[in-house]
C-alpha cells in the first residue's frame, strides 16, 4: 500500500522506493594533488512525488557517514575519521529538498539543506528528471565548502585538501507498493 500525502499545491503524491542498484551518492575532492572519489554505500530516502507535479515532491534522504568508501583504505579512514566527517560523532549526514523549480522539461533547479557534523546549509543546483512509466530517475550535483561544515579545518592535513567537495546523486526509484 502507498502512503498518500497531499503535497504543497495539493497534488497527491505517492511514496516511491529507491532502487539501489541503479543508484549511487559519490563525492570528489583534490587532495594532495588528484582528484580523490568516494561513494557512500549505506544510506535511505523517503521520496514522495507525483509526476505530474514534480515541483511538489517531498524528499529526504540519510546516509550514514561512515559508509564512505575512498579508493585506498588509508584515505577513506582518514575521511571518516575525527579530522574530517568523524562518523563517530556524527553518525548521519542529511539532505532535505525545499524546492523543485522547473527551468526547462525534465530539468529543475533544487534548493535543499545539506547537514553535516550538526551544520546545516543550503544548496541549489540544477536537476534532471525522467519518468517513464512506475519508474523516474533523477540526477544531480552540487559543491559544498567543506570548512562551512567544519570539515577537515584544523592541522596539517587542510592545506592539502581543497575547500570544495563535489557531490554526485544518480537516484532510481520505483512507486513503492
Amino acid at each position: 500500500m502507498a502512503i498518500i500525502v497531499a503535497g504543497p499545491a495539493g497534488a497527491v503524491a505517492d511514496r516511491w522506493a529507491v532502487i539501489g542498484e541503479s543508484s549511487a551518492i559519490t563525492m570528489s575532492v583534490r587532495a594532495l594533488g588528484v582528484t580523490q572519489t568516494g561513494r557512500f554505500g549505506r544510506w535511505t530516502g523517503d521520496i514522495r512525488f507525483d509526476p505530474d507535479a514534480p515541483e511538489d515532491a517531498e524528499v529526504a534522504i540519510t546516509v550514514r557517514a561512515a559508509s564512505l568508501t575512498m579508493r585506498q583504505a588509508a584515505v577513506t579512514q582518514r575521511a571518516v575519521g575525527p579530522g574530517f566527517l568523524d562518523a563517530d560523532r556524527y553518525p548521519t549526514i542529511r539532505f532535505q529538498l525545499r524546492e523543485l523549480e522547473p527551468t526547462a522539461p525534465g530539468r529543475y533547479t533544487a534548493r535543499a539543506d545539506v547537514t553535516v557534523r550538526d551544520r546545516t546549509r543550503p544548496v541549489t543546483f540544477p536537476v534532471t528528471l525522467s519518468v517513464d512509466g512506475g519508474t523516474a530517475r533523477m540526477r544531480g550535483g552540487f559543491v559544498l565548502d567543506r570548512a562551512d561544515y567544519g570539515i577537515g579545518t584544523q592541522g596539517a592535513m587542510n592545506a592539502l585538501v581543497a575547500r570544495q567537495v563535489r557531490v554526485d546523486v544518480a537516484l532510481a526509484t520505483r512507486r513503492a507498493s
